[in-house]
């Protein structure tokens, strides 16, 4: 890794990525007026992206001195995201709001993740479906119940 002033330049490559990355997912949250927006979709996305970076770092320390699993940390994020998660579902009498902003949160997590072990290639794909889905589907929806 390039190392200039003291900062990896892929480490900050990355981050940035997921910064953009949730961003987009954010800004289509963000303008149906959700209650998980821009802000919070890039704090899980580079949160998430940081430490799976801080996973490999360890990896990386420790290999061929102890056991150390990578994909153990990133097991935690998924649970601790979900928490998240139900923080955005509300239950009103029939009615259940939140699960979709609820997903973005999860997937952007998820993108995070894919970020910060370098697989750049499916967390733009996962941008791309994220945000078709989120921007796009809604009025599919809208016209299938009309039939």
């Amino acid at each position: 890794m390039n190392n200039v002033c003291g900062i990896e330049l892929n480490s900050f490559f990355r981050l940035f990525v997921a910064f953009i990355l949730g961003s987009v997912i954010g800004l289509e949250r963000e303008r149906k007026n959700r209650s998980a927006g821009l802000r919070t979709h890039i704090l899980v996305c580079v949160g998430s992206a940081l430490i799976m970076l801080v996973s490999i770092y360890i990896y990386e320390i420790y290999k061929g001195q102890a056991v150390v699993d990578p994909s153990r940390i990133a097991a935690g994020v998924v649970t601790g995201i979900g928490f998240l998660g139900a923080g955005t579902i509300i239950r009103g009498g029939q009615d259940i709001r939140g699960l979709t902003t609820a997903a973005s949160v999860w997937v952007s997590s998820a993108i995070g993740l894919a970020v910060g072990c370098g697989y750049l290639s499916a967390a733009i794909a996962a941008t791309i479906i994220t945000f078709i889905t989120l921007a796009l589907l809604k009025w599919v929806e809208h016209r299938l119940q009309k039939e």
